[in-house]
C-alpha cells in the first residue's frame, strides 16, 4: 500500500482533483450566474472569459459586472476590485510559511491561482500533512485543486455570457445559495473548536455591521482586518 509520504506528484495531483470535485456542484451554477449577468449587461463571452481568466476572484468579478456600463467606469471598477481582492493579501500571508523553500517561479503561479476554495483546501491539507510529520505543502495537490476550479469557473462564466441575453432574472432561481454552502463546508473542514473560531466570529460581526451601515464593498477589508486583529490579540503569548 502507498503511504502519503510515498505518493508520487501524479498521485497527489489526482488527489487534488478528486477532493475538489464535490465543490464544483456549488461553483458551477455560480459561474453561470456571473456569466449570464455579464451577458445581460452587454459583455461578450470573450470579454467574460478574459476578465475571469486574468482576475481570478469571484467576488470582485461580480462587483465588476454590476458596475459594467457604457461608458465603462474603469477607475471605479479597478478600485472596487482592489478593495474586494485585498483579502488575498491576508490569505497569501497565511499560506506563505508553507511555501518557504519553493522557487519564485512556482510561488507566483501558486498565488495567482489562489482562490478562497483552493486556499482553504491547500491550507487544511498542509496542516494535516504537518501533523503527520510529512512535508507540509503538497504543490501537486494544490495544483490539482487550482486547475479544476480555474477551468470550470472561466469556462462556465463564458458560457453564461454567451447565453445570458436569453434569460431573465437568474437571481430569482435561488442558485445564489450554492456559493455560501460551499464556504460553510470549507469552514466545517477547518473547525477546531469555538476558541479557535473567535476571530471568524469577530470578522463576521464586523463585516455584517459595515455592510448594513456603509455603502460599497468596505465590509470586505473591514471583516478581514478585524479578524486578523482578533487572531493576533488572542494568539499573543500570555
Amino acid at each position: 500500500m502507498t503511504t502519503p509520504d510515498q505518493s508520487s506528484p501524479h498521485d497527489e495531483f489526482k488527489r487534488g482533483i478528486k477532493e475538489c470535485a464535490p465543490m464544483l456542484v456549488g461553483m458551477l451554477p455560480w459561474a453561470l450566474i456571473l456569466g449570464v449577468q455579464g451577458g445581460q449587461k452587454g459583455m461578450s463571452w470573450l470579454e467574460m472569459l478574459l476578465m475571469t481568466a486574468m482576475n481570478f476572484a469571484g467576488g470582485s468579478e461580480f462587483a465588476a459586472v454590476n458596475l459594467w456600463q457604457n461608458p465603462l467606469p474603469v477607475a471605479l471598477i479597478a478600485a472596487v476590485t482592489f478593495m474586494i481582492n485585498s483579502r488575498h493579501i491576508l490569505m497569501g500571508a497565511a499560506l506563505a510559511p508553507y511555501l518557504n523553500g519553493l522557487p519564485l517561479k512556482k510561488v507566483l503561479p501558486a498565488l495567482f491561482f489562489m482562490t478562497d476554495e483552493s486556499w482553504a483546501m491547500g491550507l487544511a491539507d498542509a496542516q494535516k500533512r504537518k501533523a503527520l510529520g510529512l512535508p507540509a505543502f503538497s504543490l501537486p495537490y494544490y495544483a490539482g485543486n487550482c486547475m479544476v476550479i480555474y477551468i470550470v469557473w472561466i469556462s462556465f462564466a463564458a458560457v453564461g455570457a454567451a447565453v445570458g441575453p436569453m434569460f431573465g432574472d437568474v437571481a430569482a432561481w435561488g442558485f445564489g445559495m450554492a456559493f455560501p454552502a460551499v464556504f460553510l463546508v470549507l469552514l466545517r473542514g477547518m473547525w477546531k473548536g469555538f476558541a479557535a473560531a473567535r476571530p471568524w466570529l469577530v470578522s463576521l460581526a464586523v463585516a455584517v455591521t459595515v455592510y448594513l451601515t456603509a455603502d460599497g464593498a468596505w465590509y470586505v477589508p473591514a471583516g478581514a482586518l478585524s479578524g486578523l486583529a482578533a487572531a493576533y490579540w488572542w494568539g499573543k503569548p500570555k
